[in-house]
């Protein structure tokens, strides 16, 4: 026996794969047509409805200049919305240029995994497919939000688990150790990823993994690049930590209680049936033995998400692109070539993409939507010129006297935002909402408030006297957070903004 057989031996002993695991071919064209298709689809839409109120944050923290980091995010999305915005323009589609392309960075992804799971070319193309028309996709490629690089980056750090699992390259733990590092400046959640891939193959393999150093030299590489956030979340006393309390406070209950419909909802019906059983087939297909540490990933990971931050499955949607691959090369060698199975495959994928289509892009034209309103559906983006366009006309009513010491307090940020990107001549624009609370309270100077979605009670205690001016009204008669939302003027706080501003401050998310 000669020295490199007995290598191979002990390698094969061990667990450690030898090197005979190769992916398949990657079907490069057909993947290519699928995301053609879909950034063509994205930005034929991209003008439709209005911003999302995450994306007028994003402007308007940008418009700031760069930081290390926001009580709510870290640095990563602000400054690439201030950089799409110069280079694509200040619109709707400039800003989402780099959305679609996170979209598109996915959809190929999902097939590079389908690939190293061995899928053929078919099943390739239908990870593809089924990628770029989930609704999960469709939403992040359509919107430029926190998730639209959070799922590059576990597509990608899911992919070189893979290739270490499979082939027994622990090279690429290096590689995904940079990319998490990378990542956590778009989204601190990203660390669940590791976390839960380390438990899946501590629970159930392969352990020989924690045996090469390139492990923790991953490991550590992540820290080192990442390592600016937790100086930040340090030297700021922790401010996700407040973050994800008040998340829990106010959105964990309702999220908990939808929390398996969103699941289902993330990619639909007909996909989710297919990631559960790409999970169940993690489990049963002998040559994916070892990569079944992604199934156990997943369940630890959605487990956690479910009781941490706020209990919202899309926190943990990345996995579900591994188990959706793994459900698609499955699917393609059950339908193998009988016309009837692929027929069914086929109409299933097609329905799906229409159906997540309808309910995540703005399709229906909003002259329809009074009459087509499901929750799912992008209707929070409609209304906010309307709605500046009121404030506006209650601020030229008041007198010239109250014009000079007034200024705007807004409930959210997404009012905020729509103010500082639609509004003329309005005075200066506060909130106690987020990152915004930390600009700080209005000057002392200012005596008049034109009040937008503002607690009444809170007005009421504040000042002197208050009155209503009006209700945010989209002209649409579209049910979304804005709509009805209470317009006042007040005059004359009872203590001075320094002391009246800790009041104001809360910490959640948008809806």
């Amino acid at each position: 026996m000669t020295a490199t057989t007995r290598t191979v031996d002990r390698g094969t002993r061990a667990g450690r794969p030898t090197g005979a695991h190769r992916a398949a071919p990657v079907a490069w064209r057909p993947v290519a047509v699928v995301v053609a298709g879909l950034a063509a689809l994205l930005f034929a839409f991209a003008n439709e409805y209005g911003y999302h109120a995450d994306e007028l944050y994003f402007r308007l923290l940008g418009e700031r200049g760069p930081a290390w980091g926001y009580v709510d995010q870290p640095p990563l999305l602000p400054m690439v919305v201030r950089v799409a915005q110069e280079l694509f323009g200040d619109t709707m589609v400039g800003v989402r240029v780099p959305a679609v392309l996170c979209a598109a960075a996915v959809t190929v992804l999902g097939a590079l995994i389908a690939a190293e799971l061995g899928g053929s070319r078919r099943a390739q193309t239908l990870t593809a497919i089924g990628v770029g028309t989930s609704t999960m996709v469709l939403s992040f490629g359509h919107w430029i939000l926190t998730t639209s690089f959070d799922t590059v980056a576990w597509a990608l750090v899911l992919l070189f688990a893979l290739r270490v699992m499979l082939r027994g390259e622990g090279r690429w733990w290096l590689w995904a150790g940079a990319v998490v590092g990378l990542a956590l400046y778009a989204k601190y959640i990203v660390l669940l990823l590791p976390v839960a891939l380390l438990v899946g193959m501590a629970l159930v393999g392969p352990r020989w993994v924690f045996r090469d150093r390139r492990l923790y030299l991953g490991i550590a590489l992540a820290l080192v690049i990442g390592s600016p956030n937790l100086v930040y979340q340090i030297t700021h006393d922790f401010p996700q930590l407040q973050m994800a309390e008040g998340l829990a406070g106010t959105d964990g209950e309702a999220n908990r209680a939808m929390f398996a419909t969103n699941l289902v909802l993330l990619f639909g019906p007909a996909l989710f049936v297919l990631c559960l059983i790409g999970l169940v087939k993690l489990f049963r297909v002998p040559e994916w033995k070892p990569v079944r540490a992604l199934g156990v990933g997943y369940l630890a990971a959605t487990a956690a998400a479910y009781l941490i931050e706020g209990g919202r499955p899309d926190y943990t949607g990345g996995l579900l692109i591994a188990l959706l691959a793994a459900g698609c090369v499955a699917a393609d060698r059950w339908a193998g070539r009988r016309a009837l199975r692929l027929s069914v495959l086929a109409l299933s994928l097609a329905v799906s993409a229409v159906a997540q289509m309808l309910l995540s892009l703005p399709v229906v034209p909003k002259s329809a939507l009074k009459d087509f309103q499901v929750a799912s559906m992008p209707l929070e983006t409609v209304g906010w010129p309307r709605m500046v366009e009121q404030t506006e006309a209650v601020y030229r009513a008041l007198s010239p006297g109250d014009r000079d010491r007034a200024v705007i307090l807004t409930e959210n940020f997404g009012e905020a935002g729509a103010l500082d990107r639609y509004g003329k001549g309005l005075p200066e624009v506060h909130s106690g909402h987020n990152e915004l609370y930390h600009w700080g309270p209005p000057p002392e100077r200012a005596r008049v408030v034109i009040a937008v979605g503002v607690d009444e009670r809170r007005l009421a205690a504040d000042f002197a006297r208050c009155r209503p001016a009006g209700r945010v009204d989209n002209g649409l008669d579209i049910d979304n957070p804005e709509q009805g939302v209470r317009i006042s003027v007040c005059h004359d706080p009872k203590k001075p903004w320094s002391r009246l501003w800790p009041q104001y401050r809360h910490y959640n998310a948008y809806l």
